[in-house]
């Protein structure tokens, strides 16, 4: 475990505070009871620029029948600041009717195009290609599919491009196409699968951005009073006047300077509570109780 907290990373010429703001709970969750309130929605956007939110994830299939994450952002933020950057994702999408499906390489500039047409920008900052259409990881070439974005970068519609939900072979490849400056896959304090993965990116100066990195559960999954190191995390937000989430995100960020967090949220009070964990310092010992959390 790194104890580094610089603030900062760079996505290829772009810096970005690496605490961030991911966008898919803007506009709620399927399984939400009615939808997201609108004027939350914007008030925390916008309230996460004043507090120094720079980097924002988000996508086009982020969107339930009344809400759209792109759109919101667009209606919340423009002008936009000089030193956002906003990163999106293509290759996975969603049809009309909200299921989910795994992009052809020739549908790419459409999933693109669509991204900056919702955002109203001429270009997208940073790109990832989201592999697969699940939630697992799919094995395979990502040559065809990253190819035909580094096509559009050459053709200025995309800055910089990332990858997601891959493994170190994926990335790999991926580098031999083109620069990557950023890799998303699930990761988390009790979530380690990615541990390898975590340290090539650092090997390679390619930012780290999980996401449900505080997530303890999900609909179907299990409770939360059985995800394993709740009683260890609860001990060190105690220490802290903090909340777990908050502890889950200070743990991200501590595990290496090249990692970043994107918290989702609708919520402006959580909003806050995220953006303060960025200036959590976790001591050696708290380090070590936390890496005997046994992976998920």
């Amino acid at each position: 475990m790194t104890n580094t907290h610089d603030s900062t990373w760079r996505l290829g010429d772009l810096t970005v505070n690496r605490l961030g703001l991911g966008a898919m709970r803007l506009t709620g969750m399927p399984w939400d009871e009615k939808p997201k309130s609108r004027e939350d929605a914007i008030a925390v956007l916008r309230r996460a620029i004043e507090l120094g939110v720079d980097h924002l994830d988000t996508a086009s299939f982020y969107f339930t029948p009344t809400r759209s994450a792109n759109e919101l952002i667009s209606t919340a933020l423009q002008p936009y600041p000089d030193d956002l950057v906003i990163t999106t994702k293509v290759g996975a999408g969603r049809n009309r009717d909200g299921e989910f499906f795994h992009a052809r390489p020739d549908q790419l500039r459409g999933q693109v195009e669509e991204n900056i047409r919702q955002l109203g920008l001429d270009h997208l900052d940073v790109v990832n290609l989201r592999w697969g259409a699940g939630m697992g990881k799919e094995p395979g070439s990502v040559a065809e599919h990253f190819g035909a974005l580094a096509d559009l970068r050459e053709a200025g519609l995309i800055r910089h491009l990332g990858i997601s939900n891959i493994v170190p072979e994926q990335l790999l490849e991926a580098r031999t196409i083109a620069p990557v400056v950023c890799v998303q896959n699930r990761y988390g304090l009790a979530d380690r699968e990615d541990d390898a993965l975590v340290d090539l990116c650092a090997e390679h100066g390619i930012a780290f951005v999980p996401f449900f990195a505080v997530t303890t559960s999900l609909p179907g999954a299990a409770a939360p009073d059985s995800v394993p190191g709740e009683a260890e995390i609860a001990k060190v937000a105690a220490a802290h006047d903090a909340t777990p989430a908050q502890i889950r995100l200070a743990w991200t960020l501590h595990r290496g300077a090249h990692v970043l967090a994107i918290p989702g949220t609708g919520d402006p009070k959580h909003l806050e509570e995220n953006v303060a964990a960025g200036g959590i310092r976790l001591g050696d010992d708290e380090l070590a109780l936390l890496d005997t959390i046994a992976h998920a």
